[in-house]
């Protein structure tokens, strides 16, 4: 009978320890005890070699060069090393504000990025939206293929194509004005202040449309049908089923987008801007990425540079809080 009991008590512990634990791992709040550095690397211990050539990437080319920024208060000289000599303070904004020139950077910068950033953002909506109403899969990928190929083209060839096109005389833009009897073919139309900004947003509309699309596509694709089975049942129109159903469901997806473009208001895009400078269009394409780039590489001022940089980064990081801030406050379409 005593032999009996012993073994009810046993089966009774064992069965409510196996009890205890299956409830544990049941109960979303259960957290198991820490594992220790050893055991962590017993059992994770190849997810960390993989993670490790990242890791080092990101050290070195990311976060290391970010410690230059002391450049913007330090007076550099090629003795020196990478940090400078001795504090120059505030010297460099002062001298970036009290330049003459600097409200030409500043206006050029803010409309070529107001037109990159509003004028452009519907039509890759557009674009999605086009590709969405086409029902043949084989004929959609071909269209959405041969419109983001060119993203993949280097702003070099698309400048100089774009080059090409409006030279004078051969172009075949003033071919064509010629032919037509309009003009008689000479127009410089690159050095034309007036063409210039049409210029960059047909360039980077035809370089940009079809890349950036695929996301808007991939988020109406995550629609649910039923939505647009209902709407049609209601006696929706597609043009109505695409207002009232397609775009409030994209609409997260364009807002996430609009508040992380905002980074970069103050980034016009250097590489397209640069290309397409010349003396002629001087005073509505020179942009503050271009005067970093001439101030601090071809003139060697790497502090004013390093200091005008910082100010782009900042003034980036402000606006993206605010506008996350007000997503947040009025919407559920924030981005943290």
């Amino acid at each position: 009978m005593e032999k009996e009991k012993n073994v009810f008590k046993l089966f009774t512990r064992y069965s409510g320890k196996a009890t205890t634990e299956i409830s544990h791992s049941e109960d979303p709040n259960f957290r198991p005890n820490k594992l220790s550095f050893k055991e962590r690397w017993r059992k994770y211990g190849v997810f960390y070699l993989m993670l490790l050539p990242a890791i080092i990437f990101f050290l070195l080319f990311s976060y290391w060069p970010m410690t230059g920024i002391v450049l913007a208060f330090r007076e550099f000289s090629f003795t020196s090393g990478m940090y400078g000599d001795e504090w120059a303070g505030l010297d460099y904004f002062k001298d970036f504000f009290a330049d003459r020139e600097t409200g030409m950077y500043l206006r050029n910068t803010l409309i070529i990025s107001l037109i990159k950033l509003f004028l452009y953002l519907p039509f890759p909506i557009l674009l999605a939206l086009m590709l969405n109403e086409i029902k043949q899969a084989r004929l959609r990928s071909l269209y959405q293929s041969i419109s983001y190929l060119p993203y993949f083209i280097s702003w070099v060839v698309v400048v100089g194509i774009v080059n090409r096109l409006l030279a004078p005389d051969t172009g075949l833009i003033n071919v064509l004005l010629r032919d037509l009897n309009l003009s008689d073919g000479s127009k410089f139309w690159m050095m034309d202040t007036q063409f210039f900004y049409p210029a960059v947003f047909m360039s980077y509309l035809w370089k940009n449309i079809g890349w950036d699309s695929i996301i808007y596509f991939a988020a109406i694709m995550g629609i649910s049908p039923s939505l647009y089975e209902a709407a049609a049942i209601d006696g929706a129109s597609r043009l109505k089923q695409t207002r009232f159903v397609t775009l409030p469901g994209i609409r997260g997806t364009i807002m996430i987008l609009f508040i992380l473009s905002l980074g970069g208001i103050l980034t016009a895009g250097f590489d397209q801007i640069y290309l397409m400078q010349n003396p002629g269009n001087y005073t509505v394409s020179e942009t503050i990425d271009t005067y970093i780039v001439k101030t601090g590489l071809e003139q060697a001022k790497y502090g004013p540079a390093t200091a005008v940089g910082l100010m782009q980064g900042v003034a980036g990081l402000v606006l993206t809080v605010i506008a996350n801030k007000v997503a947040d406050k009025y919407g559920d379409n924030a981005v943290w």
